[in-house]
């Protein structure tokens, strides 16, 4: 590899989603990012396919599909639905090495892991051991959302430690630390501050206005669990005057039947769709987004700077969603309406009060992640080690 020429610099990029798209969606963006910055990106991609991502101009590498199921190993189960095998896990990670030695990376990103995706370990741990044994070791990195799920089992954040301190010489935090500093959510951060570098959050660049124009978008992010905010915002729509145009955005992964089942009998004004292209255009033409409380989506609405009606998930003690809508509320950036026992009473109500509401300035967040990540990745690199050595725990 000629020196200094970044054109030539690979990236071999893991990322795996096994319920919505949030992890998709991101590091779709990073990947944009780090194209333009002259990097040369491989996104290895393990989850059912989405329309739309990674997004044009980024090579893949589709291992055979594997999404969260109710059965078979740590409750994964293949693109039919059934529970994978030991020997279906076994092949998937011989092609995930295979690719790595193929691509020969400057760079591997592995999302979320390891503080994260502890489903995958059966490949992880083997492709990090794959990694050191590798002649000419590329630069390592977990590339991390802003605030992590805090239900975390004895001994985890321990694990989690020894792993980075180990295998990984860089844990970036796609996030404004001005807003949400990994020690809040992660115990230990400490022991692995010295690898830690906030990117800034990974929102999209500035979106033009949709020549198709809505007072209320709602979304439900990857449409896996939002099944009963489309349905609330669909009776609220009822309930409020006929002239407001409504969107419903209920997410790829939403069942087809519940899909056709919302579609029977659309009011006047209400168009429902999968899945939007031009969603953050969508937004930046909206009065207002009424949304769940994920990262994405919340960096969309940010960057649009429409009003923010958040309902944050919060099934199965998940924590992330509403420390991010608690955190946005008390900056005056978005409003929280509880998920559990919501009604499209009290939806249509909260939807009537928001839309008086003037619209954001310009949050005091940085937004600039996907392009941050790409020049840290950039200087990081200058340093040159031809051979790049583990660093001592």
């Amino acid at each position: 590899m000629e020196k200094g020429s970044l054109s030539k610099r690979r990236v071999f990029f893991y990322v795996q989603h096994l319920l919505g798209i949030g992890h998709l969606a991101r590091a779709s963006r990073i990947a944009k990012a780090l194209g333009e910055r002259g990097f040369d990106v491989a996104m290895v991609m393990g989850g059912l396919p989405v329309p739309g991502f990674p997004g044009a101009g980024i090579k893949t590498v589709a291992l055979p599909a594997v999404a969260a199921g109710d059965h078979g190993f740590s409750g994964l189960c293949d693109a039919a639905g059934d529970p994978v095998t030991p020997a279906f896990l076994e092949h998937r990670k011989d092609l995930l090495i295979d690719a790595l030695r193929r691509a020969k990376p400057d760079v591997v990103i592995i999302e979320a892991f390891p503080f994260g995706r502890r489903q995958m370990r059966f490949e992880l741990l083997p492709l990090l051991d794959a990694i050191a044994a590798m002649e000419r070791r590329p630069l390592v990195a977990t590339s991390l959302r802003d605030i992590l799920q805090e239900r975390l089992k004895p001994g985890r954040a321990e694990e989690t430690v020894a792993l980075v301190r180990e295998h990984f010489d860089l844990v970036l935090v796609h996030g404004d630390p001005a807003f949400a500093r990994l020690e809040e959510t992660f115990p230990l951060a400490g022991e692995v501050a010295d690898r830690v570098v906030y990117t800034g959050l990974v929102a999209p660049p500035p979106p033009a206005q949709s020549s198709e124009r809505f007072d209320v978008v709602v979304s439900a992010g990857g449409g896996a669990v939002g099944k009963e905010l489309i349905a609330a915002a669909l009776a609220a729509a009822r309930l409020l005057p006929d002239a407001l145009r409504w969107c419903l955005v209920t997410g790829p992964n939403l069942p087809q039947g519940d899909f056709d089942a919302l579609s029977a009998a659309l009011p006047a004004g209400v168009g429902l769709f999968r899945f939007r292209q031009d969603f953050a255009n969508l937004l930046a033409g909206a009065r207002l987004s009424v949304s769940q409380a994920g990262y994405n989506t919340v960096c969309d609405v940010l960057r649009a700077g429409c009003a923010s009606l958040l309902i944050p998930f919060t099934a199965g003690g998940e924590t992330e969603q509403s420390t991010r809508a608690e955190r946005l509320e008390r900056l005056g950036l978005a409003a929280v309406l509880p998920e559990e026992g919501i009604t499209p009473e009290d939806l249509a109500h909260r939807v009537e009060a928001m839309l008086v509401r003037p619209r954001s300035a310009m949050p005091p967040l940085d937004l600039n992640g996907a392009a941050q990540t790409a020049m840290i990745l950039e200087d990081q690199l200058s340093r040159d080690r031809t051979i790049r050595p583990f660093r001592s725990a």
